[in-house]
């Protein structure tokens, strides 16, 4: 009924419009008595089976909402009936932030993808955590965090901190974003020294804490050998609790959308299935070079049940989906899951 009925509506409206406007829409919707209940009913997945432990918390499924979607920890509390296994809420900045100017999000239907310059909007990190203090899904919330375009590289550390204090004790786990292409010079934080500083500086904060909770590092698709090898490295060197695999790519290679759309789109992060196979590349690549040394969430391209599964053999651990979500459907969910038990 979605892909049939839904999605051509939506689809005919501006991507960040018909976002916002879904947001109002589901919270309304959920004010009706028992309608989360019958939602809930519908898409999850309650199987033993399903759940799987993962750096100290123990996830209910390994099916996960990939950061971006929920920016701004406003529907965490709804999109947990759809049958998530965790939602990551970010990036979340110290500052609220406007982000780029729109036109700034762009559907490429052949290709069944999106492309997005969306530049970190969000109303900071001090206004989310307001709204996760009224957590009552039981869920388990992830916290992305990134720096304020104003800061420059130099004090991004600083930015890191701000997030991960203000957010340590209403968040499960974290994600160091250094891997956004729409933030400029944010990926030269992906580099060994500066990275390395970021993590031990959160590590070390972390240990601090009478609760630590995990760090995770979220990289881009388009890291060479090389650079990934380096990120094995600053794994083991710092001891962060994995790695998410992957952001979007500012790659364009064997698109099916015309070149004169493309040019006039512009430049953004490209998602969904154009970046399914070098997502999962990557995952099997840190997985077979550290020899499994540590715990992958797959993201990137998931817009079916063997979509996900393939992430899974590649040597991830969890998987999230972004895209798919948008062009398949919140039924995506529980049929991953539902394959997830076949191999049980």
């Amino acid at each position: 009924m979605y892909k049939l009925l839904v999605r051509p509506i939506l689809f005919l409206f501006d991507p960040e419009k018909i976002h916002d406007f879904i947001f109002s829409s589901i919270r309304n919707l959920f004010k009706i008595p028992g309608l989360k209940s019958i939602v809930k009913s519908s898409y999850s997945s309650n199987n033993p089976k399903l759940e799987k432990e993962l750096f100290g918390l123990k996830f209910k499924n390994p099916v996960g909402l990939a950061a971006g979607f929920d920016k701004d920890a406003k529907l965490f509390n709804e999109l947990s009936a759809f049958g998530f296994g965790f939602i990551e809420i970010g990036t979340l900045t110290p500052l609220p932030q406007d982000g780029n100017p729109k036109k700034r999000m762009f559907r490429l239907p052949k290709d069944s993808g999106l492309i997005n310059r969306m530049g970190f909007n969000n109303g900071g990190v001090k206004e989310a955590v307001e709204r996760l203090k009224r957590n009552n899904s039981g869920i388990i919330i992830g916290g992305n965090i990134g720096k304020n375009k104003v800061t420059p590289n130099e004090n991004a550390v600083d930015d890191y901190v701000i997030c991960f204090n203000e957010l340590h004790a209403h968040v499960d786990y974290f994600v160091v974003n250094v891997s956004s292409p729409n933030t400029p010079n944010l990926r030269a934080l992906q580099d060994k020294k500066p990275l390395t500083e970021i993590l031990n500086r959160l590590m070390d904060l972390n240990k601090e804490k009478s609760a630590q909770k995990p760090i995770l590092l979220k990289i881009a698709p388009d890291l060479t050998d090389s650079q990934l090898d380096d990120i094995i490295d600053i794994v083991a060197d710092t001891k962060i609790d994995g790695i998410i695999s992957s952001n979007t790519t500012i790659a364009r290679d064997n698109l099916e959308t015309d070149n004169n759309r493309l040019k006039k789109i512009g430049n953004g992060g490209l998602s969904g299935k154009p970046l399914t196979k070098r997502s999962t590349e990557v995952i099997r690549y840190l997985a077979q070079k550290s020899n499994k040394a540590f715990p992958i969430i797959g993201v990137g391209g998931i817009h079916s049940a063997e979509d996900a599964l393939e992430k899974l053999e590649a040597g991830a651990d969890l998987v999230q989906i972004y895209t798919g979500f948008i062009y398949e459907g919140p039924s995506l969910i529980k049929k991953i899951n539902k394959e997830i038990l076949k191999t049980k």
